[in-house]
């Protein structure tokens, strides 16, 4: 029921010989009439000093790639570096979700290593009218608790009725304080970004020592939202099977969690215009990038088909535990989806995935029978 058609690259280092350039965290945007953009990460390695955001654009419906440069300079007097995930909003608008992160000692990463916090930052959009080429901002986005800090994994969701949601999960500080616990939350604007009073809980399991990363909200046909998440037991090491939940309420609250019956870590969903869903997910229990398809009928949760779509020869698939967090996190080989359906029967995803020497954004196009 899923055939793998073709695949490429968004971005591969040109210059592999001379210098360092690695690839991470993709999102793909439909502009309509072929054009594509696809925004994702660029640094000399995973937690370096350089990293920021770029943007590709494809005019062919994803098969070739022009890399255009940085989403902004930022223009900060304070040593910093960012991530940006990028969206579509109403009015074929494009609004870019972003992280700063405050780099103030240069011999540090981003994650303190003796207790898993991140390093001060703080949460931004920007905004555009012209598909990318342009942008304003940055604007500070003020989220209504204290994180201290916030997990960028996904970028801006708008609601039919004009709500923005921004799914995030609250982080440790540098010295391992946590005020609001670990949860994945949602972010809640009534006004197109410009204030954000509200927020959801959509996974928390922080009293059994769990928690849930990179976490994907899609909106179904029947207007509930569908949040599926990563989730790690931080006692063991260990990851848990993929959970799902609903929210009814355009993401101000949401429903128990259920398993999945997938061994995923990062995961990301959609709904096809079939109105089955699609999730495509680093697998736990056997190595390599999957696609699932699956059906949801009411509350109930019904995988159907799946299909290896990349590294399924590789020895081992992501965390595992035989390390520490921070370690392991920034030893992945690869991961974050970015899922768009571009037909009725097909579908494009990017990923980062680490191919030879160096970090690459690859597409897959999938059938979807």
């Amino acid at each position: 029921m899923i055939d793998l058609i073709s695949t490429g690259l968004i971005y591969s280092n040109p210059s592999l010989h001379l210098t360092s350039r690695q690839a991470f965290h993709p999102s793909l945007v439909s502009h309509g009439d072929s054009e594509l953009t696809c925004s994702f990460d660029l640094g000399e390695a995973v937690e370096s000093l350089d990293y920021r955001t770029y943007l590709s654009r494809s005019t062919d419906d994803g098969d070739t790639w022009h890399l255009e440069g940085p989403v902004f300079e930022d223009t900060s007097k304070r040593a910093s570096t960012h991530t940006i995930r990028t969206s579509l909003v109403s009015g074929g608008a494009m609004v870019g979700f972003g992280a700063r992160f405050y780099r103030d000692d240069p011999e540090e990463g981003l994650t303190n290593r003796g207790t898993f916090g991140f390093v001060p930052m703080d949460l931004f959009l920007l905004r555009s009218d012209d598909k990318g080429k342009t942008w304003v901002g940055p604007e500070e986005l003020l989220p209504p608790l204290v994180g201290p800090a916030f997990e960028m994994c996904h970028s801006i969701l708008e609601l039919p009725e004009g709500r923005w949601l921004a799914p995030t999960a609250t982080w440790r500080g540098w010295d391992g304080e946590k005020p609001s616990g670990e949860k994945a939350i949602v972010l809640i604007s009534e006004d197109l970004g410009q204030a954000w009073p509200e927020y959801g809980v959509s996974f928390d399991a922080e009293e059994d020592g769990v928690v849930h990363w990179e976490q994907s909200i899609t909106p179904l046909a029947d207007g509930r939202l569908l949040a599926i998440s990563w989730v790690h037991d931080t006692n063991t090491g260990q990851n848990l099977l993929t959970p799902y939940s609903f929210s009814e309420d355009g993401g101000k609250t949401f429903s128990a969690p259920r398993p999945t019956g997938l061994h995923g870590q990062t995961s990301k969903a959609i709904q096809l215009s079939d109105e089955r869903i699609l999730c495509i997910y680093r697998r736990d229990d056997r190595p390599g990038l999957w696609a699932n398809l699956s059906g949801i009928d009411g509350t109930k949760w019904i995988n159907e088909s799946e299909l290896p779509l990349w590294g399924a020869g590789l020895s081992d698939s992501g965390m595992t535990g035989a390390g520490g967090s921070s370690e392991e996190l920034s030893a992945l080989k690869f991961g974050y989806p970015s899922p768009i359906q571009t037909s009725p029967g097909e579908v494009l995803v990017a990923f980062w995935c680490l191919e030879g020497w160096s970090c690459n954004i690859r597409w897959i196009r999938l059938r979807v029978n």
